[in-house]
């Protein structure tokens, strides 16, 4: 039995009577649903020498012990080995009312397993399967269970990411001809190295051209993707958590869900694909920007460091409301004897040697100046030198009978240990509870190694359950905070975490050159409102580089902005021109934070563009980013696909500051540029606008206006 799952842009026709359910067709939109007959007609596939007499489907979970030569989406066993190639057989399956979700229940009885999966398709496509041991006694020691999207043979070619601290989300792909592209991270989070993400596509597909099909498996710990060709010339992407050797077995009646695959399709590029784990995203946070903004926040780390003064502080906050800042953050150094980043972690109650009155009078001035209140906190870590590791040296999360590795200075804390897990939730609730706090910056600068549990066993997957208890129960009880993720900057970045969290720190580097390249990886499966953008100062903490403002400002202008420069140094003129460009983001930010994210493939000219559409299209935010120095004297006209092609727009250059567009010698800028000019969406995509010759690391903001649709015209024969 056949059923279609589909959206009008897409479809997902799933056979139902495997044991696991077979999707067949994931893309294109179907007007129907196809004769299940007709179709496995049609479609059928030959035996040939070197193959099984029954070709092995590739289910959404597929089985050995049904021949599939790839790798099994299940792994486990009993004891001496037993039920380690189970073969479920399909007892039933159900479909929501709406026609969007099915949900499919198999047993193997000799295995003693139940299986259960559920595909529901709304902005994108989510898979999620669920094993349950059924035996009366044995436990079941699981290895493995992921999710398995087939691919159609035109998919040749991968689109996966890489990177390192300060330098995350960096592009790369490979042919998908052969073999097996194999990734895994064991770092304790999605990693500065290994997001978890892909994309397969038809050879050389663009930001607006051929078919994509993109997989995120949303968990925030340890996990793995495979992509793979069989030799039989099938394709398909496996993504799940990955557990070390022991770490998950299931007691009679228990049962274990596979993270969420959120997958996506589209038949014109890679910018319309991200629409869909934008929308997906959106729907589960229920922002709505015209009515919730992101305030623009001021983050005190670059400014102070470790060196807290209440009257210094308070001095910048003055400072930050001048140029219209609407949030200020206290970042690390504010409590226990958190002096430097070797002590203190863990001890989270107010430094009385730094703030003798409590942090209530900074609190009450920055709250007296317009703006909220925010703070640093590192829960989930300890310093062996504070006085939580000195009581209760137990709760890291180590191995017994080794000298733990440290990572700056630090261990992680086992959340899973019931009475760790009380120490902090009470800790936190009590600072929420006792200030005026509106913001938490909750960082992780700590990968995991070799962390065991009380138990001995590896404490990963427990650490990652418990990071989401203890963050819903915050969120329970004090729901209108708002809460960020960071991990060393990128490190933790997924939908799962963003289920808990209202926001990212992309990157501890805001060298814009470096973001700019950080934020075009990271925008391909999240939205701008989610994504921590920051004006840093003129000379980048993190690269050394000097940079003029109205770089750095055009590359942050495109997220949730915010400021991490000492405002106290500023001169008039870059006070004023910082103030002139916030007040931009605000004029834009419901555009920025709730229209359609676009990106346009990469120029000849050394440069990058990307903006914002309308869900409308009735207007667009554009920057195009000059990175380096180009071969051409001239570079390209930058066309703009994907606009209303019947409606006109006035198009018009956004003057930045530091602009150098008229200050080059012996350059002319095109005309269009000091009036502005009006096309209609079909001439932008198809001819564009001719781009001025441009320095490197220098910005061209444009804003286009949609006027009118455009009278049809009847063309001559």
């Amino acid at each position: 039995m056949l059923v279609h799952l589909t959206d009008g842009t897409v479809s997902v026709v799933v056979d139902v009577t495997t044991g696991a359910p077979t999707i067949l067709h994931w893309g294109a939109p179907l007007a129907i649903t196809p004769d299940e007959d007709a179709l496995l007609a049609a479609t059928g596939r030959p035996i040939t020498h070197g193959m099984l007499d029954v070709e092995p489907r590739i289910s959404l979970v597929p089985e050995h012990g049904s021949g599939f030569a790839g790798r099994p989406g299940l792994a486990g066993h009993r004891k001496r080995g037993r039920s380690w190639a189970p073969r479920f057989t399909c007892e039933s399956h159900a479909i929501s009312a709406d026609g969007r979700t099915l949900t499919t229940v198999a047993t193997d009885t000799v295995a003693e397993l139940r299986l259960t999966t559920r595909l529901a398709l709304g902005a994108a496509l989510v898979a999620r399967a669920t094993i349950t041991n059924l035996a009366d006694e044995d436990r079941y020691l699981l290895d493995r269970l992921d999710v398995t999207l087939p691919l159609p043979a035109q998919a040749r070619e991968l689109l996966r990411f890489t990177g390192r601290w300060t330098r995350e989300m960096h592009p790369y792909r490979t042919p998908f001809e052969h073999g097996a592209f194999v990734t895994e991270n064991r770092r304790g989070r999605t990693s500065h190295e290994h997001p978890p993400l892909l994309f397969a596509g038809t050879p050389a597909f663009g930001e607006w051209s051929g078919e994509v099909w993109g997989a995120h498996a949303a968990w925030s710990g340890n996990h793995h993707h495979l992509a793979e060709v069989l030799n039989d010339g099938r394709r398909y992407l496996q993504l799940g958590e990955l557990f070390h050797p022991g770490e998950l077995s299931l007691k009679p009646g228990e049962s274990y869900s596979s993270p969420e695959v959120i997958a996506v399709y589209s038949a014109s590029g890679l910018t319309p694909a991200s629409w869909g784990f934008h929308r997906h995203l959106r729907g589960r946070l229920g922002y709505v920007p015209s009515t919730r903004p992101r305030p623009v926040l001021l983050n005190t780390w670059e400014a102070v460091y470790f060196d807290h003064d209440t009257a210094r502080l308070q001095d910048l906050a003055d400072s930050a409301a001048t140029v219209g800042i609407e949030r200020f953050v206290l970042d690390d150094g504010w409590f226990g004897s958190r002096r430097d980043d070797r002590r203190g972690l863990g001890d989270w109650w107010v430094s009385p040697e730094v703030y003798p009155g409590g942090l209530g009078p900074l609190i009450d001035h920055v709250r007296s100046l317009g703006m909220e209140f925010g703070i640093w906190v590192e829960p989930e870590m300890v310093n062996p030198d504070s006085d939580l590791h000195r009581e209760h040296p137990e709760w890291a999360l180590v191995t017994d009978g080794y000298e733990p590795v440290l990572g700056r200075q630090q261990l992680v804390l086992d959340l899973s240990n019931p009475d760790a897990f009380a120490h902090i939730l009470g800790a936190l609730d009590a600072l929420l509870t006792d200030h005026d706090i509106a913001f938490v910056k909750w960082d992780m600068n700590r990968d995991h190694t070799q962390a065991s549990n009380a138990d001995g066993g590896a404490g990963t997957h427990g650490q990652t359950v418990a990071l989401y208890r203890l963050l819903d129960e915050l969120r329970a009880r004090h729901p209108d905070v708002e809460i960020e993720s960071c991990a060393s900057g990128g490190a933790r970045v997924d939908h799962e975490i963003l289920r808990r969290t209202d926001r990212v720190w992309t990157s501890d580097c805001n060298d814009a050159l470096e973001r700019q390249s950080i934020q075009r990886g990271a925008s391909m499966f999240i939205p701008a409102e989610v994504m921590g953008a920051h004006i840093g100062p003129p000379r980048s903490h993190t690269t050394s580089r000097r940079q003029s403002l109205g770089f750095r400002a055009a590359t942050a202008l495109f997220g949730h902005l915010g400021v991490e420069w000492n405002v106290l140094t500023l001169s008039d003129e870059e006070r004023a021109a910082l103030a002139e460009v916030i007040a931009l983001h605000k004029r834009f930010r419901p555009l920025l934070h709730g229209g359609d994210t676009v990106r346009f493939d990469p120029l000849d000219g050394g440069g990058l563009a990307h903006g914002v559409y309308a869900p409308d299209r009735s207007e667009a935010l554009v920057c195009y980013s000059q990175l380096a120095t180009s071969m051409a004297l001239v570079p390209p006209l930058l066309r703009l696909p994907g606009l209303d092609p019947r409606r006109s727009y006035r198009v018009t250059r956004i003057a930045l500051p530091d602009d150098d567009h008229e200050r080059g010698r012996g350059r002319s800028a095109p005309a269009w540029m000091a009036t502005g000019v009006t096309l209609d969406g079909a001439t932008l995509a198809a001819i564009g606008m001719q781009l001025p010759v441009m320095n490197p690391e220098s910005a061209l903001l444009l804003h286009l206006q949609g006027v009118a649709p455009v009278a049809s015209v009847t063309l001559n024969r």
